[in-house]
């Protein structure tokens, strides 16, 4: 049996990001299939912090301790049998399934081959660790909305995580390109390639004009937003206001059925084809990095704190020396 430990983010109770400690946990085997990394940087996403504080504790029940940290990058540390295309040494970079759970913040995780990248050559794996979950903006943008060249982009939440890489890629497809942020980011999206970028607190949806495609990273006032959509334009939404869940699910079910302009929801759940296409994404400049802060293990907590207040520019990093 391995009785090998390492240090894991953990928490034993839902509620703020205090609740979060470092702990001891054995390191995992990797099973048939399976791969062990060992991590070198994990970003933070919006449904750690959702569940971390309970509000889908109807989904992710009241067993403890839990553990955080969606996305990775490192190196491959130990193969289980039967994987045969990644080899110890390699640099890679992937998304677990939110079906099996958190935990990639730890110095190893176990994960299916079949959902690992080789990361680019040349990218550095702690900058790289902001891009795993932008293969959600890919198959947004590419497969979901089918954008085409010379259409219009609406990207809401353009400066975060997914929605920082939604601007590049709808430059990169194209399209033309507006964004919605904070003020103080705008010139942060327009470097990214937006071709115009407003404060969401300024202007009113009404004055933003029509769109062929809104990409919606926030999950409010959808029935807004696809009001602004032209004949034949597509809405794609990544996100649920939690605050109003009868208002959305009997909004996204009628607009799913009936008329134009269709919203489709989904959550990205990446597999290898998907990393091996947001690696084509960064070798030939569609993609590039965006890191906000870069912090350390112990300071997961602080890093969940920043992203709750808002303000994100990229990605925040938790790197593991």
């Amino acid at each position: 049996m391995n009785d090998r430990t390492m240090q894991a983010v953990l928490f034993d109770r839902y509620g703020d990001p205090d609740v979060l400690y470092i702990g001891r946990v054995r390191v995992p085997e990797p099973a048939p299939g399976e791969v062990l990394v060992k991590v070198r940087a994990f970003s933070v996403n919006g449904s750690e912090l959702t569940v971390r504080a309970g509000r889908l504790r109807l989904l992710t029940g009241r067993e403890f301790p839990k553990r955080v940290g969606l996305d990775f990058t490192g190196e491959v540390a130990a193969l289980g049998t039967g994987v045969e295309r990644l080899t110890v040494g390699d640099r890679v970079w992937g998304v677990l399934s939110r079906t099996s759970g958190w935990g990639s913040a730890a110095e190893y995780v176990a994960v299916p081959a079949e959902r690992v990248g080789l990361a680019p050559d040349g990218l550095d794996l702690v900058a790289a660790a902001t891009l795993p979950v932008a293969t959600t903006a890919i198959t947004a943008l590419r497969d979901k909305a089918a954008l085409r060249p010379g259409e219009r982009l609406l990207v809401r939440g353009a400066a975060g995580g997914i929605g920082h890489a939604a601007v590049q890629l709808g430059r990169a497809y194209g399209a033309h390109v507006t964004a919605l942020a904070r003020s103080a980011n705008l010139d942060f999206v327009r470097g990214l390639g937006a071709d115009e970028a407003f404060d969401h607190r300024s202007i009113r949806p009404a004055e933003l004009g029509r769109f062929d495609v809104v990409m919606d990273t926030v999950g409010t006032d959808l029935r807004t937003f696809r009001s602004l959509l032209d004949p034949g334009g597509r809405m794609v939404s990544i996100a649920l206001d939690l605050d109003r869940p009868a208002a959305w699910l009997g909004y996204l079910a009628a607009s799913t059925v009936h008329g134009r302009g269709r919203v489709r929801f989904f959550s990205g759940n990446p597999t290898r084809g998907h990393m091996d296409d947001l690696a084509d994404h960064v070798a030939d400049g569609r993609l590039r990095p965006a890191v906000d802060t870069v912090y350390s293990l112990d300071e997961t907590a602080v890093a969940h704190r920043a992203l709750a207040a808002g303000g994100v520019r990229g990605k925040y990093v938790v790197e593991i020396y």
